[in-house]
């Protein structure tokens, strides 16, 4: 897992380009709850970018006909004023994070510790992964929480080939973040 770290550039993908994030657009119920996503992977960006396109047609909020997405380029600064947390690897922990994020009432005592931090690092459960996680929460693998689903879930994800993310979840943390410059992400 990357650290966030002083000077890093950090990638955004998305429909359109984002210069200045704004946290009451973010959507609730992510991973590490509402916040800014970034990642340390152009490619995760790209990737995640033509995904947004696609959700953005299917919404009205890009027409079809709509030929590109974005990568946003943001170096962080000021990280010493921020309070963040990073998941060293994708595990039970860290899946117990994404899914008191992801679901109400799960894993109310980890929830409740996440609330504090400015920014929260991890792999990345993205939609590849949903599936697998969707069915660690209807308990197919075991009782959710258990060491017997835990591992089942988290050996299915193959945690070696997730990258990471950050998600920036304060004003303080998105003041951290200087827009660079942003690229255009072809939909073939």
């Amino acid at each position: 897992m990357n650290r966030l770290e002083e000077g890093a550039v950090l990638y955004h993908g998305s429909y359109c380009v984002v210069e200045k994030p704004d946290l009451s657009r973010c959507a609730m119920f992510k991973d590490f709850g509402r916040g800014f996503y970034l990642t340390s992977s152009k490619e995760q960006a790209k990737s995640f970018a033509k995904i947004s396109a696609t959700k953005a047609k299917s919404k009205g909020l890009i027409p079809y006909s709509e030929k590109f997405a974005h990568v946003s380029f943001f170096k962080v600064v000021g990280t010493e004023a921020l309070k963040t947390f990073a998941f060293e690897t994708a595990d039970a922990d860290w899946l117990h994070c994404i899914v008191a994020h992801r679901r109400s009432g799960a894993f109310p005592e980890i929830l409740n510790s996440m609330q504090s931090y400015d920014v929260i690092g991890g792999k990345i459960a993205n939609d590849d992964t949903n599936a697998t996680i969707l069915t660690y929460m209807g308990n197919v693998f075991g009782a959710m929480g258990s060491e017997r689903a835990d591992k089942m879930c988290i050996s299915l994800l193959l945690p070696e080939r997730l990258k990471d993310q950050f998600c920036f979840r304060s004003d303080k943390a998105i003041a951290s973040l200087e827009f660079l410059k942003s690229e255009k992400v072809a939909l073939e």
